[in-house]
């Protein structure tokens, strides 16, 4: 009898909850959003968050305002946000750049993990790799020759971010040395690139090629499992010698933990419904990104992959940030 009544007890407690979660769902949001980038404008996740932060504005009604916060590759972004409110007022971008620097980081103040919960996973831009002009190569073997009889620079967007992590990981597997120049995102490495103070970078697609025109940059190969109809003429890194080079960048929403799921399921589909719309979908495929969205548990399951994934990378490239 003590039981049955238990029971009863503790299924009006969990509806209690259940109602409460949907009350909070159904009158956010009631005041501004506070959109965080960890990284400087101009790179995809800049590009993504203003995109979104516009339209949920649109559908909401309050403002949705993003605050950039580059540095140490998106992780000091990940840590303002885990020691945030989890109300859902205040959310961040994520890339494949924070699920790295869960194993490049000697130390971090949070963890993706623990601190962090999944919202929705925006799009993907695939990898491409650019030299300086004035290089004599022409693809990635001529680059390799080059590189093992000349001092090769490469810039990155930042220390841990899958600029700096992809080029490392072809470092071993091409079995060549070259000096690292991290910048606070792609905006400022892109100038010194282009007058030759650095030779090569890999980064993603819609970062890059706009720089490539008119001869500024070349590009010499492609991170992607079969040509990419941007750059039909450049050959993949699988072409090239290369088979285990396909990356891409990801990027998605995350919020801090404990932030009520009703809220996460109610931010998920609608910025899913943006993505997916014909016209946000047409002007990030015609950036290069493919748009995606989705739910909360199943941009979780492509963290714990990627987390997973890069954990093996690191190690095997020795990289390591103290």
């Amino acid at each position: 009898m003590k039981f049955r009544c238990f029971a009863a007890t503790f299924a009006v407690f969990a509806a209690l909850v259940a109602g409460a979660g949907a009350a909070i769902a159904a009158d956010y949001p009631a005041r501004p959003i506070r959109y965080i980038v960890g990284f400087a404008p101009g790179g995809i996740n800049d590009l993504l968050a203003r995109i979104v932060a516009q339209k949920l504005n649109d559908a909401w009604g309050q403002p949705v305002i993003v605050d950039n916060r580059p540095g140490a590759g998106g992780n000091l972004a990940a840590g303002l946000l885990a020691k945030s409110t989890p109300d859902g007022y205040t959310f961040m971008n994520i890339s494949t750049a924070h699920t790295i620097s869960q194993s490049l980081y000697s130390k971090l103040d949070y963890s993706l993990e623990r601190d962090l919960t999944p919202v929705v996973v925006l799009g993907t831009a695939s990898l491409i790799m650019v030299i300086h002009a004035g290089l004599p190569s022409k693809n990635v073997g001529e680059l390799v020759t080059w590189g093992k009889g000349n001092r090769l620079v490469y810039a990155s967007g930042g220390v841990g971010v899958i600029s700096h992590l992809a080029m490392e990981m072809f470092k071993v597997a091409a079995k060549i040395d070259s000096t690292h120049v991290p910048y606070k995102g792609v905006g400022p490495a892109v100038p010194d690139l282009i007058s030759g103070q650095a030779h090569v970078m890999v980064n993603a697609i819609p970062e890059l090629m706009p720089h490539t025109k008119g001869g500024r940059l070349r590009v010499i190969g492609a991170m992607t499992d079969k040509r990419h109809p941007f750059i039909p003429d450049v050959p993949t890194f699988i072409e090239q010698g290369y088979k285990e080079f396909v990356m891409g960048n990801w990027t998605g929403i995350v919020a801090p933990a404990k932030t009520p799921r009703a809220t996460l399921d109610k931010i998920s589909a609608e910025v899913t419904r943006i993505i997916r719309s014909p016209e946000v979908s047409k002007r990030l495929i015609d950036q290069a990104v493919d748009p995606l969205g989705g739910t909360p548990d199943e941009f979780g399951k492509l963290i714990r992959a990627e987390t997973a994934r890069f954990a093996l990378a690191v190690k095997a490239s020795g990289a390591k940030v103290d």
